[in-house]
């Protein structure tokens, strides 16, 4: 699972956590302090972007750097926004900017690190989760975790992966990229029985895709288990009959 699948699984998780107290109130200048404006336009921006209006959020995102030039977050959030819009030198000033304002911002350095990882600068990429995991405060630190392994299986260091992805799991047994990586390791190093494990905790938490599903049928593939596998196989068919682990599996036995 190392290619797109890993790239998918490195959310920008500042969003979320931004995400989950924004609203869109109307925004007249006069009623806030500069650094009120900035927080309430970076909110909204980071609103906009996720509806796709990146029009829309640029704006907001540049009124808030307008009252405050100086604010992390912000700047954090407009490399978020350039890098969806494919300006990589204009995300990459804006996190590395984020990240120099504010050294201790735990969600910046998380931010920047998925970029650089996504960018292939995997070293540094693991060195910004490392250094956002230094925060003890930090309220997502396993996905700090999990990234620093998302991105070690991008640097072709399985072994660094897995240290990486037990560390998450050790916070939070719950960590679906975690535990699917871990069934896929799990697996490549023929420990099939904790693979199957590691895949059974997985679909607790998180829906299966196709690439899970092809998993869980090679492991039990190898187990032994002809009535799993063939219900793998069947999930896998009818949910995804065009994707390429579909044709792998061949015609139906």
């Amino acid at each position: 699972m190392i290619g797109m699948e890993v790239l998918k699984a490195l959310p920008f998780t500042a969003l979320v956590m931004i995400l989950a107290s924004c609203t869109k109130p109307v925004v007249r200048d006069s009623e806030y302090t500069p650094a009120q404006l900035a927080d309430v336009n970076m909110k909204l921006g980071v609103a906009y972007m996720e509806e796709g209006r990146y029009d829309v959020a640029l704006n907001k995102l540049q009124k808030a750097l307008d009252a405050d030039a100086n604010f992390a977050a912000a700047h954090s959030m407009l490399g978020v926004l350039y890098y969806r819009m494919g300006k990589m030198s204009q995300a990459e000033e804006h996190y590395r900017r984020s990240v120099d304002l504010d050294p201790q911002n735990s969600l910046a350095l998380d931010n920047y690190g998925q970029f650089l990882c996504l960018k292939g600068r995997t070293a540094e990429g693991i060195k910004m989760f490392l250094q956002a995991l230094e925060d003890p405060t930090y309220p997502s630190s396993e996905r700090a975790y999990s990234n620093a392994g998302s991105c070690s299986l991008l640097a072709k260091d399985p072994k660094q992966a897995e240290t990486y992805f037990r560390k998450a799991l050790m916070i939070n047994p719950g960590v679906p990229v975690a535990l699917i990586q871990m069934a896929d390791l799990s697996f490549k190093k023929q420990e099939y029985l904790a693979a199957r494990g590691y895949l059974q905790r997985y679909q607790e938490v998180a829906p299966h895709d196709a690439q899970s599903l092809w998993l869980g049928v090679r492991i039990e593939r190898e187990l032994g288990n002809q009535d799993a596998e063939a219900s793998y196989a069947l999930s896998l068919r009818s949910k995804f009959p065009d994707a390429q682990e579909t044709r792998l599996l061949g015609p139906p036995r």
